[in-house]
């Protein structure tokens, strides 16, 4: 009774006397209540509550029939249940209706983002409506609206409703409307239909690309990118990614050499928000023996006007280069305007640099000294560093990231702007990294003649503290010269890395200072030795006693161990010690320590979170959300009464992972703020914190496309 109250928006006294009747015919069932309620909203008159029970006798009669069920006293219940929705339908605006029965496509098994509901009604009328439409809906208990995204569910018994109306839907939209409107509906469908639509949404699209009638093809690659953009997680992304690529894989040299330059650029498009190493790989072989390069070519001077479209084709022509031939690669670099590419990178268009780094580093990879040559003349370089100056801390980590690229390729320029003396200009995070690779000391020989090398390795295995300590400090200048290699292997075969794991798993107190100067020698180690001294840690099981150690209530020995192991990810080799953290759950270790009551212990344990999604790949971050390090970054900042810093250092941290692309970076990015948004909610920090939020995700953002089909 209080349900029917709520929803028909009366009082007990207002309420007809006929209600207690309305309630036994709808079985007291509290859905039902709420949908008739819902129809009867405000209605005071006893002869149309009489008319409603008649009318949801009849629609019970009429509604379709449960497929199997325990017993029939159920099934009949379903029967009313089912009854009450068509009573609402009726009483709806036309528009609604079709719209609610067109939903009969998708899958209810998991929330639907609101776009997709938005393109459905697309191809039924005009969108403009959509808001008011979906309202009724909402409105009549059909449909639930979530509080903190625009995502939308139905009730169990709705959708066993509309699964008996899956047919009826189908036919509607991919048979009663025009070709476009079918072309645009199906990639939407091959995401978030059912497992059987999927099916006929995909041999839809497969007999559409292989009539390739221009206008049809490219409303269905635009839509696919749509689609794609609106993934709620990774593994919805990934599965419908692969469903895509096998379709357009196949047909890229066909769509590229169309005289159509307006098909090319959204094909250039869908291939960079598709396709994965493997399908370059796979498919892009096929443009080999095609004019490809020269259709493209042509398609990115007549695009002068819009960036996005260079910027895809560019993409594409990168691509090809690096998994082409090495004739590809010299024909690709001669059609490159790299110019172009250096206005493009302008402190002022920071929403198109991380597409350009991506060319500007496949390009490295493919045409290596050549390659960077061209980017000197043309000055791209000198436009880098620009950036390192004057750019976000995103765009600046991008920067470094590829000049380190050009220097590693093609050493030092003849210009050499990036000498000791013009270094002070530049923000101290961008120097300290940069020295690293810039500023090495040429005057030192690369091998220094090791004379007392043994006499030190002996003292630290049976000196006193005082004599380990001093040998520790002699040592340095030693295995500062490990990047050569006869120095390296002569530590390695030495007793130094096994001794110095013994020395980190001592646990006197006593032995601090020595643990701690032992983590510092390994630090310098990994950075000069590189991966084969990192092989040889993991071989002692150096990473995990690092991970340990983050954990101890020791300061010093905390900051020592996360200064290490931080060194030890971002040098040649960290790849190792990043699978080493997630194959042995160290992870997970790390992120409990987030709940900590030490400040250290959570202080460092984040600082290295962070940078395991700077390295990370997909599935790291998938196993990262999964065991819930967004609500304890979350549970942090409320704790310590934050501005968010932390959670926006997480989003920054994939803004500079290399490893997702860029579709993968946004539907990830969207998951995690759904998480942040739901964990805020109701905490009196929440508008600041979800403020810095905005901001990031607007920052990270510039560059994706807002452009809606109509």
């Amino acid at each position: 009774m209080e349900i029917l109250q709520y929803h028909s928006l009366l009082s007990m006294e207002e309420l007809p006397g006929i209600a207690e009747t309305l309630l036994e015919r709808c079985g007291h069932h509290p859905l039902t209540v709420a949908v008739m309620g819902k129809a009867l909203r405000k209605e005071v008159r006893a002869e149309k509550w009489e008319k409603a029970i008649t009318n949801l006798s009849t629609f019970a009669t009429c509604a379709p029939g449960p497929v199997s069920y325990v017993n029939e006293k159920e099934a009949e219940s379903t029967l009313t249940i089912f009854g009450s929705f068509e009573f609402s339908l009726e009483a709806m605006p036309g528009d609604s209706r079709r719209l609610f029965i067109a939903l009969a496509s998708l899958s209810w098994a998991e929330p639907v983002p609101e776009p997709c509901l938005e393109a459905v009604w697309s191809v039924l009328g005009e969108e403009s409506l959509f808001p008011l439409i979906v309202c009724k809906l909402v409105e009549g208990s059909l449909l639930i609206k979530t509080e903190m995204d625009p995502l939308y569910l139905v009730h169990d018994m709705v959708s066993l409703y509309l699964a008996s109306k899956a047919d009826d839907s189908t036919g509607i939209l991919l048979n009663e409307y025009p070709l476009d409107e079918t072309a645009f509906i199906c990639p939407w469908l091959l995401v978030f239909g059912k497992e059987n639509v999927k099916k006929i949404a995909e041999e839809r699209m497969e007999f559409l690309f292989n009539v390739l009638e221009g206008k049809q093809v490219v409303a269905t690659l635009e839509a696919i990118v749509q689609a794609l953009m609106a993934s709620k997680s990774m593994s919805e992304l990934e599965i419908s990614r692969e469903r895509f690529s096998r379709i357009l894989g196949p047909r890229i040299a066909d769509l590229i050499s169309t005289d159509s330059l307006n098909l090319v650029a959204v094909t250039t498009e869908a291939i960079t928000n598709i396709f994965s190493k493997s399908d370059y790989c796979n498919y892009f072989p096929s443009l080999e023996t095609t004019a490809a390069i020269s259709k493209l070519t042509a398609t990115l001077e007549y695009c002068e006007e819009n960036p996005m479209i260079q910027i895809h084709i560019l993409i594409v022509l990168a691509k090809l280069a690096e998994f082409g031939s090495p004739g590809t690669v010299d024909k690709v670099l001669e059609s490159i305007p790299f110019n172009q590419i250096a206005g493009l990178l302008s402190s002022g268009a920071e929403k198109w640099h991380e597409s350009l780094f991506t060319v500007l580093n496949s390009l490295t990879k493919a045409g290596k000294s050549n390659a960077v040559e061209r980017m000197f003349a043309s000055g791209i370089e000198k436009t880098l560093i620009k950036l390192l100056e004057n750019g976000s801390e995103v765009v600046q980590h991008h920067a470094i990231v590829t000049l380190k690229g050009f220097y590693e390729v093609a050493h030092t320029p003849e210009n050499d702007f990036l000498q000791p003396s013009n270094l002070n200009v530049l923000p101290w995070q961008v120097r300290l990294r940069l020295e690293t690779f810039v500023l090495s000391d040429r005057t030192v020989p690369h091998s220094p003649k090791p004379l007392c090398f043994e006499d030190l390795v002996y003292k630290v295995l049976d000196g006193n503290k005082n004599q380990v300590l001093q040998a520790m400090q002699d040592l340095i200048p030693i295995i500062e010269k490990s990047a050569d290699s006869r120095v390296r292997e002569m530590i390695l075969h030495s007793p130094l890395v096994s001794r110095l794991s013994e020395l980190l798993q001592s646990r006197h107190s006593d032995h601090n200072s020595i643990r701690s100067e032992s983590a510092f020698l390994l630090m310098k180690l990994a950075f000069s030795g590189g991966e084969p001294c990192i092989k040889k840690f993991l071989d002692h099981d150096i990473v995990p006693e690092l991970v340990k150690m983050m954990q101890c209530n020791v300061e010093e020995l905390q900051d020592s161990a996360y200064t290490a192991l931080h060194q030890m990810l971002f040098g040649n080799g960290g790849i190792l010690v990043l699978d080493k953290i997630f194959k042995t759950g160290f992870v997970e270790r790390m992120v409990q320590s987030v709940d900590s009551k030490s400040v250290k212990t959570r202080e460092v344990n984040v600082h290295c979170i962070l940078d395991l999604v700077e390295l990370g790949n997909r599935s790291c971050l998938e196993q990262m959300l999964s065991l819930q390090v967004v609500e304890k970054l979350v549970k942090l900042e409320k704790i310590t009464g934050g501005c968010g810093e932390t959670i926006v250092g997480f989003l920054k941290g994939m803004d500079k992972c290399k490893h997702l692309s860029m579709m993968e970076r946004r539907v990830i990015k969207q998951q995690v703020v759904r998480k942040i948004r739901a964990s805020l909610k109701g905490h009196k920090l929440e508008t600041q914190i979800l403020a810095s939020v905005d901001a990031s995700m607007s920052e990270g953002s510039k560059g994706g496309s807002s452009r809606y089909r109509k």
